[in-house]
């Protein structure tokens, strides 16, 4: 199956949740620094959702760019990851609408943490539907990053209940860790093949 209508349709999917979510900034009631100020925590909750639907966009460019084949079961991996995605536009309207309180602040770490985990089974499927040596298995190797984030993300969600800004730090320090570029499969798409022996 070809890999392109899966980019196509993700990138579709992922403008579209940006596009939500700047439908749900309002413009402020007024023209001081005071009236801004009163539309600070949108502004922030969506900088903050903003650069992880940028970070798993340019993760999932990346994966699907190194693998060579699609099976129907990463295609139903794919719409998995994409509906967690969809959600982040809802929580990050609920919670700065309230201001960041605490039980809206744990369902987008929540969300967060079921994308991570989303994104995992489907580049898990990925990796088995290719050959045992693909670019994307060489690629990832241990996957630090990867096996932290699920960790940090529990961590926020508890810490949430005990002081929201707390969980949020969690989340902003994941986002922080993945916006370090991570060129692991970017190096194995573009190496150059060995030549091929003469006979």
């Amino acid at each position: 199956m070809s890999k392109g209508r899966v980019e196509s349709f993700s990138d579709g999917v992922i403008a579209i949740l940006i596009t939500i979510m700047v439908f749900e900034l309002h413009t402020p009631h007024g023209a001081s620094w005071q009236a801004l100020g009163r539309e600070l925590a949108a502004l922030l909750a969506y900088a903050l959702s903003f650069i992880y639907l940028g970070i798993y966009w340019n993760n999932h460019h990346h994966m699907l760019a190194a693998v060579s084949r699609v099976t129907g079961r990463a295609l139903w991996a794919n719409l998995h990851l994409l509906f967690w995605l969809s959600l982040i536009p809802f929580c990050t309207a609920w919670m700065s609408a309230y201001r960041f309180p605490a039980i809206p602040v744990a369902a987008y770490g929540i969300v967060l943490l079921a994308a991570a985990a989303a994104y995992y089974i489907l580049q898990s499927t990925l990796v088995h539907a290719q050959d045992p040596d693909s670019k994307l298995r060489k690629a990832l190797g241990a996957d630090t990053k990867g096996k932290l984030s699920p960790l940090l993300y529990c961590l926020g969600i508890g810490l949430t209940f005990a002081d929201r800004w707390l969980g949020l730090a969690v989340y902003v320090a994941v986002a922080l860790i993945w916006l370090v570029p991570d060129r692991r499969i970017e190096r194995q798409v573009t190496a150059k093949e060995p030549p091929a022996e003469q006979p």
